[in-house]
């Protein structure tokens, strides 16, 4: 199956609602009670059954999170276009409004020193899987993934950390304000991601760049 960039799943018809962070193309639908909300989310399976391609959902009283995917590292495909197409519509049809100032992923990333390798010991510690060259990930895809990759420039015995706060690409820089209000300072900003350093100093990245209008 062909994979899909961000940018071509944006230009597919109907997604308007859907935002592509880590891991996937995510909507938040608003909902006014636990019943509203079970009511789309039994119309999302139905459309799912009919596609074969399953989303994940998050069902709360105020709201339903659907991500849909392909493969396990989150790149995108043709049905996800179709799934999202499908359940916007029906979405739409039933009054329900699409909030992505809802929608955000959370990723611990960890920086090591070259040649070091810390990822068996996070897998083993949050109970993780490996994915990839340097990704563990939460089996049951609800807790933040861990990123491990090598800390330039090296410094032996001194990883460092930091969290990769992925975001829709339209909301980003009114968190990245909220943020520096909060009292953080800009530490690097480009068009993808902002690093920002917290007052003591801890590092965060805005990350948009799963979302961004020319990532491909």
């Amino acid at each position: 199956m062909s994979r899909m960039t961000a940018k071509t799943f944006h230009e597919q018809p109907g997604v308007g609602d859907w935002r592509v962070l880590f891991w996937g193309a995510y909507v938040f639908y608003a909902a006014d009670s636990l019943a509203h909300a079970v009511e789309l989310v039994n119309a999302v399976s139905a459309i799912a059954t009919d596609l074969g391609h399953e989303p994940d959902l998050d069902v709360r009283a105020h709201g339903v999170t659907i991500r849909t995917f392909t493969d396990r590292d989150g790149s995108l495909g043709p049905k996800d276009a179709e799934l999202a197409r499908l359940v916007s519509e029906w979405a739409t049809a039933h009054g329900y409004a699409a909030d992505p100032s809802k929608l955000m992923v959370v990723q611990f990333a960890v920086a090591q020193d070259a040649g070091a390798d810390t990822r068996p010991f996070w897998q083993a510690v949050l109970g993780y899987e490996s994915l990839g060259d340097g990704d563990a990930i939460d089996p049951q895809r609800r807790n933040p993934a861990v990123w491990t990759h090598e800390l330039t420039p090296p410094k032996p015995g001194r990883g460092r950390s930091h969290l990769d706060v992925s975001l829709p690409a339209d909301i980003a820089q009114s968190r990245i304000d909220a943020a520096v209000a909060a009292g953080g300072r800009i530490v690097t900003s480009k068009p993808e991601w902002t690093t920002i350093a917290s007052p003591e100093n801890h590092g965060v990245d805005i990350a948009s760049w799963a979302d961004f209008e020319n990532y491909e």
